[in-house]
C-alpha cells in the first residue's frame, strides 16, 4: 500500500473532496496507470480509512511526504478539468482563504463529484433485537427513537439520507451514543455517481423486408390477431422510417409495447439497441436569424478598441460603461463573432437565470448552433450533457450566471460579464466563497482571454479601479431606440404616435432619445392629502392612462408577499420564525406566514399566539399586496408577477417573459429580477412603488445598491418610439442616491459615495475579512466570537498590523438564522486577507474576503 521515496516512482498532487479539509495531497501512480494519467482527471484516493474522489493538479517530482498511498481508480479517462482551470482553482483558493479541493470541485457537475460519507445501520446483536420483536432500547430519547425508526423501516442510511430525513436536528452526537453502545455500527461509503449519458431505447429492421413480411403472414395463420396488428404496425412503422426509430415513440403512434419489441427481436426481425441521446435543455427552442445592424458612432470606437485586443496575448479588461438601451449586447455579439472566428470559445455571464432566456436567444439568433446553456434550473443530465459538449469543443459559447464560468472550454477567448455590478455574482452560502466578477477577470488574464464587464451602473469600486488603470474604460452614453425602419412602423401603430421631436440622428440610419423622464413622489404628502393606498395619485393616472393606450407597465417592489409584518394589536407580539430572529412574511393567496430565509411556514393565525386576540394587523408592503391593490383598482388589467414565489418550476421565467413579451399581460409586478437587462418596447411606464427599500440598512453598501437597482429599473422604460415614464415613490424624497437616480446621473452619485468611502475607510480604499462563527447556543457563539476577536486584537499590535483595523465581535443585522446565532468580525486593512491566512480559524469559522454585503 505504502511506498518509499524513490526517483523511479512517479507522484501525482491531488485535490480531494472531504469536507474540512485544507491543502492537497500526495500519492504514487501504479504501473497499470502510469501510461494513462492525466493532469485534471478525477481518480478515486485512499484518504485515511475511507476512499474519496480526487482531482489530479499536478505531478511532483519529489512527493511533499516520505511515504505515499497509491491512486486506485480512473472514474474518467478524459480530464474533467483544464490546465487553465486548475491555476484559475488555484488562484481562487489563495485570494478567498477557500480549501482548495471545494474550489477546484466545484468547477464539475454536481453529481459526478461524490463526497465520502458514513452509512449507519443496526448492529448484528440489534437485528437480532428487532427480530425477536423485543425493543432496542427501553426508554429511548426522541432523537434516538427517530433515528431507530428510520433504520428498521428503511434499513442501512447515508449521513446524508439521514440530513434529509431529520433536519435542523444534531442526529450525528445522537448516533454517536448509539454506535458507542453498540446498537449501530457506520463505516465510510463512497457512492456512485448519478450522471451519466442518456440511453434511449431504439429499434431497428434486423431482417430484410420481405422476410419480415413473410414471417408476418405465417404469424397471422396462428391467430393473436390483436398481437398480431399491433407489431404488423410496428413493422411498417420502421419499414417506412428505413432507420432506427425510438421505442417511445413506436409505444406512442403504433400503439406497440415493449413485450411486442421483445416478441419481433426473437424472431430476428427487430434489433433493439440503447443509443446515447443529449439532454439538450434548448431543444425546440425556435428564433429569427438577425444580421447585424449598424453600430452607433460610441459603438463603433469601443468596437474597434475592443478588436485591437484581440491580437494581444494578454489584453487588459474592459470596463464597457453604458447607460441602459445603449447597445451594450451588440458589442458583446461583434466579440463572440470575432472570436468565433478566431476559432475559440466564449463565455457570457448574466447575474440572474431570469436574463438568461432572452440572452440566449438573442445569442442563439446571431450564433445558430454554437450555443449551450448553464444554469441551476436545468436537470442534472441537461447540466452534465452541456458540460461534456463543452469539454469536447462542440459547442463554442455558453451563456449562464455565475456557475458558467468554470465552463471546460479547451481554448477559450472570451468573457462577457453582463449587469458586472450585481451581488448575484457572488457566492456567499458556501466553499469556495467566490466573485465571479474578480475571478472572470483573473481567469481571463490565465487563459490570455478578452475580458468585458459591463453595466449601466457599474460598483463603486470597480469604476475606481478603471480610473486608477486597472482596466480601459470604454462609454456609451447615448439610448439607441432603433433604425428609422422600425421607428416608423413602430410609430405607425402606436395609439396615439408620441412627437417625432424627441429623436435625434445617430446616423443615417439610427435614431436614439433620451433617457426617460423620472417623477418623485413624496409619499408623505399624499398621506397629508389623505391618500392610504400603495399608489399615489400620480402613480394611480399613470396606471389608468397606459392601459387606455394599449401600452404595458412594470411595477418594481423589492420585496415579495403581502407583508413583511405581522403582530397582535393588543399585545404587540410580532410573528417572527421560531429558527430565524426575523419576521415573518404574509402570503395572503395561500393564506401562510413564510420565512424567506429557512423556509419555515405555518397558517395565519386567526388569534395571537401569546394573548389569544384575534386583532391580528399586517403591516408592510409585498409584491402580491401590490398586485391585489392593482387588480382592485384595475380590475380588467391583466398582471403578471415575477419573483421567487413565482418562479420555482422549471422554465417559468422563460414563461413569464415570453407572455409579457407577447402582450398577454398588461402589467408586470416584480422584484429586481426584472431590473436588469430586459428589453421590452411596448413598456411606456415604470412605477417604483417604494423607491428606498433598503437603503438605510447598516451596509457600507445599501446606497450604492439602491442607485443601481433604481437606475436599472427605470431604464425599462423608453425603450422604443412609444416613449416612457418612470414615477419613484419615496418618503425620502431628498436623499441624494434618489435624486441622482430620477436624474439618470452616475457620475455626480460616484463623486458623493466614493469621498463617503474614503472618509470611513470602505472598500476600494481597503480591503475586507468578514469572519462569521455560527452555533445553536448563543452563548458559545458570542464566547468564540470574544476569544477569536481578542487572539486577533493580539495578533494585531504585536505582527506589524498596524493599518488593520478591528470591528466587534457583534451580532450579524441578521442575528439568528435557521436556528443558528451569528456573531461576526469584521476585520479592514491594507491586507487582512495575509494575517488570517496566517493565522486561520478553525473550521466553524466562515470566511468572507471582500463580500459585497456584510449584514
Amino acid at each position: 500500500m505504502f511506498s518509499r521515496v524513490g526517483t523511479e516512482k512517479k507522484y501525482a498532487r491531488i485535490a480531494v473532496n472531504v469536507a474540512h479539509v485544507q491543502g492537497v495531497f500526495d500519492y504514487h501512480v501504479p504501473e497499470d496507470l502510469k501510461p494513462i494519467l492525466e493532469l485534471g482527471q478525477l481518480v478515486i484516493i485512499p484518504f485515511g480509512k475511507q476512499k474519496v474522489q480526487g482531482i489530479i493538479i499536478e505531478f511532483p517530482e519529489i512527493p511533499a511526504v516520505p511515504r505515499t498511498k497509491a491512486v486506485q481508480e480512473i472514474l474518467d479517462p478524459v480530464p474533467v478539468v483544464t490546465p487553465h482551470q486548475i491555476m484559475l482553482a488555484q488562484m481562487i483558493s489563495e485570494k478567498t482563504l477557500s480549501p482548495l479541493g471545494a474550489t477546484i470541485h466545484a468547477m464539475i457537475p454536481a453529481g459526478l463529484s461524490i463526497k465520502a460519507d458514513l452509512l449507519f445501520q443496526l448492529s448484528e446483536s440489534s437485528l437480532e433485537i428487532v427480530a425477536s420483536g423485543n425493543d432496542l432500547l427501553q426508554e429511548p430519547s426522541p432523537s434516538q427513537a427517530l433515528i431507530l425508526d428510520l433504520l428498521i423501516k428503511r434499513g442501512p442510511l447515508r449521513g446524508r439520507q439521514l440530513d434529509r430525513a431529520l433536519p435542523n436536528r444534531n442526529w450525528r452526537k445522537t448516533a454517536g451514543s448509539l454506535e458507542r453502545r453498540g446498537v449501530l455500527i457506520s463505516q465510510t461509503t463512497l457512492g456512485e455517481s448519478s450522471l451519466g449519458p442518456k440511453l434511449e431505447k431504439r429499434a431497428v429492421l434486423s431482417a430484410a423486408p420481405e422476410v419480415a413480411l413473410e414471417m408476418m403472414d405465417k404469424l397471422a395463420k396462428k391467430g393473436y390477431p390483436d398481437a398480431l396488428a399491433r407489431r404488423q404496425a410496428i413493422l411498417k412503422m420502421i419499414l417506412e422510417a428505413g432507420d432506427e426509430i425510438p421505442a417511445s415513440r413506436i409505444y406512442k403512434d403504433a400503439g406497440g409495447t415493449n413485450s411486442d419489441l421483445l416478441q419481433l427481436a426473437r424472431l430476428g426481425l427487430v434489433e433493439i439497441r440503447q443509443v446515447p441521446v443529449l439532454r439538450d435543455p434548448l431543444d425546440g427552442v425556435v428564433v429569427e436569424s438577425q444580421s447585424p445592424p449598424d453600430l452607433t458612432p460610441d459603438q463603433q470606437i469601443a468596437w474597434n478598441r475592443i478588436q485591437e485586443d484581440f491580437s494581444l496575448g494578454h489584453p487588459e479588461p474592459f470596463l464597457l460603461h453604458g447607460v441602459t438601451g445603449s447597445g451594450k449586447t451588440e458589442i458583446y455579439l461583434r466579440a463572440v463573432g470575432q472570436c468565433l472566428q478566431e476559432g475559440k470559445q466564449a463565455i457570457i455571464l448574466v447575474p440572474e437565470i431570469a436574463l438568461t432566456p432572452q440572452t440566449v436567444s438573442r445569442f442563439m439568433s446571431r450564433f445558430p448552433g454554437d450555443v449551450g446553456v448553464l444554469h441551476s434550473e436545468l436537470s442534472p443530465g441537461e447540466r452534465y450533457d452541456t458540460w461534456r459538449l463543452a469539454r469536447a469543443g462542440k459547442i463554442q459559447l455558453i451563456v449562464g450566471p455565475r456557475s458558467a464560468l468554470f465552463t471546460p472550454f479547451p481554448d477559450l477567448g472570451l468573457i462577457v460579464i453582463d449587469e458586472c455590478h450585481d451581488d448575484s455574482y457572488y457566492q456567499a452560502d458556501h466553499n469556495p466563497r467566490y466573485h465571479a466578477v474578480s475571478s472572470g477577470v483573473d481567469y481571463a488574464a490565465i487563459t490570455g482571454s478578452i475580458c468585458i464587464l459591463g453595466s449601466a451602473t457599474p460598483n463603486i469600486s470597480t469604476t475606481f479601479g478603471s480610473r486608477e488603470g486597472k482596466w480601459t474604460d470604454l462609454s456609451l452614453p447615448e439610448r439607441i431606440l432603433a433604425h428609422k425602419k422600425t421607428i416608423q412602423s413602430q410609430l405607425s401603430q402606436a395609439s396615439s404616435p408620441p412627437s417625432e421631436e424627441r429623436f435625434r440622428d445617430l446616423t443615417d440610419q439610427l435614431q436614439m432619445a433620451d433617457l426617460p423622464a423620472v417623477e418623485i413622489v413624496d409619499m408623505r404628502s399624499e398621506l397629508r392629502k389623505g391618500n392610504r393606498s400603495i399608489f399615489s395619485t400620480s402613480l394611480q393616472n399613470a396606471l389608468i392612462e397606459t392601459l387606455q393606450k394599449n401600452e404595458q407597465a412594470i411595477l418594481f417592489l423589492n420585496r415579495r408577499g403581502s407583508a413583511s409584518y405581522v403582530f397582535c394589536r393588543d399585545c404587540g407580539q410580532a410573528l417572527i420564525c421560531p429558527r430565524c430572529d426575523t419576521s415573518l412574511t404574509a402570503h395572503q393567496n395561500q393564506n401562510v406566514l413564510s420565512c424567506h430565509h429557512c423556509g419555515y411556514h405555518r397558517k395565519v393565525p386567526r388569534k395571537c399566539p401569546s394573548c389569544g386576540s384575534e386583532r391580528i394587523r399586517h403591516l408592510g408592503t409585498g409584491t402580491e399586496q401590490v398586485e391585489a391593490a392593482v387588480k382592485k383598482m384595475l380590475p380588467d388589467a391583466r398582471t403578471l408577477r415575477w419573483d421567487r414565489d413565482t418562479t420555482r418550476e422549471k422554465g417559468s421565467h422563460w414563461k413569464i417573459m415570453e407572455d409579457f413579451s407577447d402582450h398577454k399581460a398588461d402589467l408586470l409586478i416584480g422584484t429586481q429580477m426584472l431590473a436588469k437587462g430586459l428589453d421590452l418596447p411596448l413598456v411606456t411606464l415604470v412605477g417604483a412603488v417604494l423607491a428606498d427599500t433598503g437603503l438605510h440598512l447598516p451596509d457600507y453598501r445599501a446606497a450604492e445598491r439602491t442607485f443601481q437597482v433604481l437606475t436599472q429599473v427605470a431604464g425599462r422604460a423608453g425603450r422604443s418610439p412609444l416613449g416612457g415614464k418612470v414615477i419613484f415613490q419615496t418618503f425620502d424624497p431628498d436623499h441624494y442616491v434618489i435624486q441622482a437616480a430620477s436624474a439618470h446621473d452616475y457620475a455626480d452619485f460616484y463623486q458623493q459615495e466614493i469621498e463617503s468611502r474614503r472618509e470611513l475607510g470602505y472598500p476600494p480604499f481597503v480591503n475586507l475579512v468578514r469572519l462569521e462563527i455560527r452555533s445553536r447556543d448563543s452563548k458559545l457563539a458570542e464566547n468564540k466570537a470574544a476569544g477569536y476577536a481578542e487572539t486577533l486584537r493580539g495578533w494585531i499590535q504585536n505582527q506589524g498590523y498596524y493599518a488593520t483595523r478591528l470591528v466587534g465581535p457583534v451580532p450579524a443585522y441578521f442575528s439568528k438564522i435557521r436556528g443558528e446565532f451569528r456573531w461576526q468580525i469584521l476585520l479592514k486593512g491594507p491586507n487582512p486577507v495575509q494575517l488570517v491566512r496566517d493565522h486561520p480559524p478553525d473550521a466553524d469559522w466562515i470566511v468572507e474576503v471582500n463580500p459585497p454585503v456584510i449584514l
